[in-house]
């Protein structure tokens, strides 16, 4: 049997179709409309050519209501699933703990959504989630708490008066407070079992400095502490709509929506109390290498300098200097010399992100075998001095700003980013102080030029104030490679301090000290 191939065409999308000429050599995308190409598809990936990308971001006024009730609210309209995601952000944290009462905090957010409502136990508010195929979550961090619901918007009404009870009148069952202690102590008795949690919190030990309120940890006396009125002090005190700032998009009507949210937030049952600012008496620790002695495979290195504010007028232009140093991946210069060039580490990085309340620092790191540790880090110190040695490519700088340029869109990919990441600027206070903030944020990245990157990389990555944190193997860390003799003393001020594991239940030194 003889078949005979006639003019087909494929569906690509709405725009093209793909058609095959019987005896053709080659398949050549068509308009769908009919039209012809005006222009030839390039042989090669690279010759392709685009128009310029038209996007501007969402004002966030075109969203914001101050509600009568006390909120601000950024409600943001989304038709296309029958969904309603509703964020409220709390003005609480970690540092309105009372000193003695660590872990307060955690225990009251956690047991928000978990342990039941004045008309419902935490079983009975479990099922009728569950049925409405509702999710309800809440949690307190450093700086803020949040409450969150998920929802069909054809249960908007029912799902509103279970966050009115979650937030007036939460139960805290007591079976529900037991067995939450239960979980943080044994999350404590595994603090020293990852090198990766060993690290986390010894590199804000050195950052922000022993005594700073964020490095106050939870122990198992502080926890055994907490009584159930100690919860229901720090709810009433913090969970009031003076304190609030509201995400919601999905399905609904934007003035109806807002009329429900008066209502939810009206005649709360408690005043609670005006959110003090957040510490910020920071301490950014001595020069020198700090190593904390685990037995793990490969040694981690956290390499760090002070940092800034994100509100700083050098912020951008460090955005792009990071970026090309070590934060944009594979075109980074500290990924390609640490991981391509040497295979030294499977992941090696920088991140220099600016701080909201305190300055937060630059950090660059990486994991590596443990002899070829110090090899390794002294890799990244010569990109460091590279870095403010010579100015950056034409190439480097143009890379990494169309990076920032042509991902910006995806930051208000979705309606609920878009409700979230507005509510989180008025929460931070960005919006107040930069009201403008997003509609200049390009403008701002193309601003950046050599001399801007070369000037804020001999600003702030002189290594005189390089504090160096290694969790690994010592005595092999020590010894170094045979064929890459680099001293630990070497790489940060001549101090090598032995930094001792801490006690998991009562966050005390085990023993150690400086050599």
């Amino acid at each position: 049997m003889k078949l005979t191939l006639r003019n087909s065409c494929l569906p690509l999308s709405a725009a093209f179709v793909l058609c095959l000429a019987p005896g053709a050599g080659s398949a050549q995308p068509q308009p769908a409309d009919g039209s012809s190409l005006s222009q030839p598809i390039p042989d090669r990936p690279e010759k392709l050519t685009y128009p310029p990308l038209v996007y501007e971001p969402p004002a966030a006024q075109q969203y914001r209501v101050q509600l009568k009730s006390g909120p601000v609210a950024y409600v943001v309209p989304d038709r296309e699933l029958p969904l309603v995601n509703i964020v409220i952000y709390v003005r609480t944290g970690e540092y309105l703990e009372p000193a003695g009462k660590e872990g307060l905090a955690d225990l009251t957010g956690y047991l928000l959504a978990r342990g039941g409502t004045q008309s419902r136990t935490a079983e009975q508010l479990e099922e009728r989630l569950a049925f409405l195929a509702a999710y309800l979550n809440s949690g307190v961090g450093e700086s803020q708490g949040s409450v969150s619901l998920n929802l069909l918007s054809k249960d908007l009404d029912e799902g509103l008066g279970i966050l009115r009870e979650v937030l007036t009148a939460p139960r805290f069952q007591d079976d529900k407070i037991a067995l939450r202690k239960q979980q943080l102590l044994q999350g404590m008795k595994e603090r020293n079992d990852d090198s990766s949690s060993i690290q986390a919190r010894e590199e804000a030990f050195l950052a922000f400095g022993e005594s700073f309120w964020a490095n106050r940890y939870s122990t198992a006396a502080s926890v055994d502490s907490i009584a159930r009125a100690d919860v229901e002090r720090f709810h009433q005190s913090w969970f009031h709509p003076s304190g609030f700032v509201v995400a919601i998009s999905g399905d609904f009507d934007r003035a109806q929506m807002v009329d429900k949210l008066e209502k939810l937030f009206a005649d709360w049952p408690f005043k609670g109390q005006d959110s003090p600012p957040i510490p910020t008496d920071t301490k950014f620790a001595a020069p020198g290498v700090y190593l904390v002695d685990k037995d793990v495979n490969q040694g981690r290195v956290a390499m760090m300098l002070p940092g800034i504010m994100r509100d700083d007028p050098d912020y951008f232009a460090v955005l792009v200097m990071n970026d090309i140093l070590g934060g944009g991946g594979f075109t980074s210069r500290i990924m390609n010399r640490v991981r391509s060039d040497e295979g030294l580490a499977y992941s090696a990085y920088s991140s220099f992100p600016g701080g909201v309340y305190y300055p937060l620092t630059f950090t660059a790191g990486f994991q590596s075998k443990s002899r070829t540790v110090p090899y390794a880090a002294s890799i990244v110190l010569e990109e460091m001095n590279s870095m403010t040695a010579k100015p950056v490519s034409d190439e480097e700088l143009n890379t990494s700003k169309r990076g920032f340029i042509d991902r910006f869109p995806r930051t208000f990919g979705t309606k609920s980013q878009v409700a979230n990441t507005l509510a989180q600027d008025e929460f931070t206070g960005r919006f107040a102080k930069q009201p403008d903030y997003w509609q200049t944020y390009r403008a701002r990245l193309e601003a950046v030029t050599k001399d801007h990157v070369s000037r804020v990389a001999k600003k702030y990555l002189g290594q005189d104030r390089l504090a160096i944190l290694i969790v690994g193997q010592k005595d092999q860390i020590v010894l170094g490679h045979p064929d890459h003799p680099v001293k630990l003393a070497e790489l940060a001020g001549g101090r090598v301090v032995d930094v001792p594991l801490r006690d998991p239940l009562t966050m005390k030194p085990l023993g150690g000290g400086e050599k």
